[in-house]
């Protein structure tokens, strides 16, 4: 099962100068006109050029599919998830300590090995071959992704470390880390976030061991693939397999936020894999999904070695269980580093209790921004990673409030909506229409749209 917790994760809720470690040579400020092709894994960049990014470490030569800004490269190596005391450090850390004590395994030692200090560059192959998705799959976009180049990105999640972890024997593993979308822009969604993977195989003793004459039931059957499970998979070892998910993922939930929580799960069918789980969780009276989770697909598992084993896997989003769990209202204030902000979370222990005491809330200014789109394909993230990499974090939000066709031309005009709002000063007006007249010449210098300003 390898789609779920890829693409669905927490959905409802969420949702400067370059690091040292992260160097731009000859880098375009944005690349022009996405392409939603799909990215061919096995082929190696084919257009020659001089121009590389130099990141961790090693060096990767751009080609045509190259959009990584120097915005986001920026982000790479922060590492926030490590950062002791940051929110996000202790979201993982009450998760992990959570697992160490709840899973044991023969010897008493914790059952699940946590990685995170994973590389956020993978290859195409790890990002989405390893993990079945089709060569043709919208989630492969380049509007949608954060390409180096046509052979290595920045992770769009961390199910991309998946395959190698089961290569090298684990069977039980979270893996944690940054990773990298291009999405709109709200505040609930940022183009780095973070993300928990967990995954647990079983040897057919293992998931039989604790039922009454389990001797007889096996993993695998010559069967059909239905609605309720694979074809190589048995009913039997489905149904327990989802029942310890279920648990595991309950015990967890319910031990981050109380007791009284209200949990249930809703089916999610797609065509091409096993079906999976989106849990809900009810805080004060609405229900919100949190966790995206199911059986994984065995042909994964087969190919990494594991071909006696069945599993399944989940994940979620430690930016909206940190906004849930410590009511913090705007992702921008992960990566802030005022004191007010980081000092409310230095606490003697992981679950002390912590409610956010807002910041100064200060005035939004808001500009509007209108043009016609051009006759090549434009992608509305195109504009948003655009809006981002030059207004930055000043920006609290861009939504497209009108869309028109003109009835001779035919031409289509788009007019969008940008909120201006630092979250840890006053902006004025000259600072910000110097930042929109930037973004106007851009769009149309980048983009190829024409100005309706």
């Amino acid at each position: 099962m390898a789609m779920l917790w890829k693409f669905m994760r927490v959905a409802k809720y969420s949702k400067t100068a370059l690091a040292p470690k992260a160097k731009v040579k000859g880098i375009p400020t944005y690349s022009r006109h996405s392409s939603s092709k799909s990215v061919p894994s096995d082929l190696a960049a084919s257009t020659p050029c001089s121009n590389t990014v130099e990141l961790l470490g090693k060096a990767y030569p751009q080609d045509d599919y190259s959009n990584v800004t120097e915005k986001i490269l920026s982000k790479v190596g922060k590492n926030l998830h490590n950062k002791q005391h940051h929110p996000l450090w202790l979201i993982k850390e009450q998760v992990k300590e959570h697992f160490y004590k709840q899973y044991s395994g023969r010897r008493g030692t914790p059952l699940f090995s946590v990685y995170d200090r994973l590389s956020p560059v993978v290859t195409v192959q790890q990002n989405f071959d390893s993990l079945l998705i089709p060569q043709n799959h919208a989630s492969r976009r380049r509007e949608d992704n954060y390409y180096l180049n046509r052979d290595h990105m920045l992770r769009a999640h961390t199910s991309a470390h998946q395959w190698d972890l089961i290569r090298s024997g684990l069977d039980a593993f979270l893996a944690v880390g940054d990773v990298y979308r291009r999405d709109t822009i709200d505040n609930t969604h940022y183009p780095v976030f973070h993300q928990m993977e967990g995954v647990r195989l079983f040897s057919c003793h293992e998931l039989f061991s604790n039922i009454e004459d389990g001797e007889g039931l096996e993993l695998f059957e010559r069967g059909h693939r239905t609605a309720h499970k694979q074809e190589c998979h048995t009913l039997e070892a489905v149904r327990l397999l989802e029942f310890n998910l279920k648990q595991v993922l309950t015990k967890l939930v319910t031990h981050l936020f109380g007791e009284g929580l209200q949990v249930r799960w809703v089916d999610c069918y797609f065509p091409f894999t096993h079906p999976s789980f989106e849990m809900e969780i009810n805080f004060q009276g609405e229900w919100m999904e949190v966790l995206g989770c199911g059986v994984m697909e065995q042909q994964l598992v087969n190919s990494a070695g594991a071909q006696d084993k069945i599993g399944w896997a989940f994940g979620l989003g430690l930016e909206r269980l940190a906004m849930i769990l410590y009511d913090i209202p705007d992702i921008r204030l992960f990566w802030s580093e005022d004191e007010r902000f980081l000092k409310q979370f230095v606490v003697p222990h992981i679950w002390q209790k912590i409610k956010f005491q807002p910041l100064s809330r200060y005035p939004p200014l808001i500009n509007d921004i209108s043009f016609w789109l051009p006759s090549e394909t434009f992608s509305k993230n195109d504009f948003y990673d655009l809006a981002r990499t030059i207004g930055g974090d000043l920006i609290e939000k861009v939504v497209l409030v009108d869309e028109f066709t003109h009835p001779k031309t035919k031409k289509v005009s788009h007019c969008y909506r940008i909120t201006y709002r630092h979250p840890e000063r006053t902006l004025t007006q000259d600072e910000v229409h110097r930042v929109h007249q930037a973004i106007e010449e851009s769009a149309v210098r980048e983009l190829g749209v024409e100005g309706r300003f």
